[in-house]
C-alpha cells in the first residue's frame, strides 16, 4: 500500500485529529486486511516511519485501535497486534450469533417498507458483484466486501438499538480479520449469493425463525471453513518445525 507521506508529514497545517484519523484507518484497514504479523509488537517508532505520521496522532490511533480489540497493550512496554486463535474464533462466532439473532429478530419485527427496499437493493448490488478479485483470485474483492458489510448491515438496521448495531458492527470487523487471513479463494465450495438471498427472503418474508436459522448456518459454515485452514496451517507449521530445528 502506498501512503501519502507528503500530506501526512505536514503537521504544520493539518490538525492532529485528522493526522491520527488518518493513521488509526490505514493502519486499521491493513490489521484487519491481515496484512500485518500477528502478535508483532508495534512500535510508536516503526508506526511513524511506514504511516507518516508525528508520534502524538500514532499513538492517539494506537489508544483507539486497542480500544476496539485490535492491539493489545503492555504496561509500559507498547502495543502488539492480537493473536488469532481457533478458540478465539469460536467464542466470537458464537457471541456474534447471539446478538445477530436478537438484532435481525427485532430488525423483522419492526420492518417498515423503507427497510425492505433496502435489503432489496443491497441483495441486488451483492448479488451482480464478483467475491474475488479479477487482478488475484485468492484475494476478496474490496468492493464485494463493502457490498456484504452493508447487506448484513441493513439486515439489522431496523431493530431500534445503535448500541446493538455497534456491538455487531465491531464484532463484524473481527470476523472480517479472520476471513481475510483464512481466505484461499476457494469460493467454489460454497454458494456465498444463494445463502444471502435465503436469509433476505426470509426476513422479507417475516419469517423471523428462519432468517435467523439461515444467518447462522452462514456464519457457522464461514467459521468452519475458517477452522480448517487453522488446521491446515498448524499441520503446515509442524512439518517445517524439524527443519528449522536442525539449521
Amino acid at each position: 500500500m502506498t501512503y501519502g507521506f507528503a500530506n501526512l508529514k505536514d503537521e504544520g497545517t493539518t490538525p492532529k485529529s485528522t493526522l491520527a484519523s488518518t493513521v488509526y484507518q490505514q493502519l486499521r484497514d491493513d490489521l484487519l486486511g491481515g496484512a500485518l504479523e500477528t502478535e508483532s509488537k508495534l512500535r510508536v517508532e516503526w508506526v511513524v516511519s511506514k504511516y507518516g505520521a508525528g508520534a502524538s496522532p500514532v499513538r492517539e490511533a494506537l489508544n483507539r485501535l486497542a480500544s476496539e480489540g485490535l492491539l493489545g497493550r503492555h504496561d509500559q512496554r507498547g502495543f502488539f497486534i492480537m493473536p488469532v486463535s481457533a478458540a478465539e474464533l469460536e467464542e466470537l462466532t458464537r457471541t456474534r450469533c447471539w446478538l445477530e439473532e436478537r438484532a435481525l429478530r427485532e430488525s423483522i419485527a419492526h420492518r417498515t417498507a423503507e427497510w425492505e427496499e433496502q435489503l432489496v437493493l443491497a441483495l441486488h448490488r451483492l448479488g451482480r458483484a464478483s467475491r474475488l478479485s479479477l487482478q488475484n483470485r485468492s484475494s476478496l474483492d474490496p468492493d464485494w466486501e463493502k457490498l456484504h458489510r452493508t447487506f448484513h448491515r441493513v439486515l439489522i438496521s431496523a431493530c431500534r438499538s445503535h448500541w446493538l448495531v455497534g456491538f455487531c458492527d465491531q464484532l463484524s470487523d473481527h470476523a472480517y480479520r479472520y476471513r481475510q487471513m483464512a481466505n484461499d479463494g476457494e469460493s467454489a465450495q460454497r454458494d456465498d449469493f444463494g445463502e444471502h438471498r435465503l436469509i433476505a427472503e426470509c426476513a422479507l418474508d417475516g419469517n423471523a425463525d428462519g432468517a435467523v436459522e439461515a444467518l447462522i448456518d452462514h456464519y457457522q459454515l464461514t467459521a468452519a471453513m475458517c477452522m480448517e485452514r487453522f488446521k491446515q496451517g498448524e499441520v503446515a507449521k509442524a512439518a517445517v518445525s524439524p527443519e528449522r530445528a536442525r539449521r
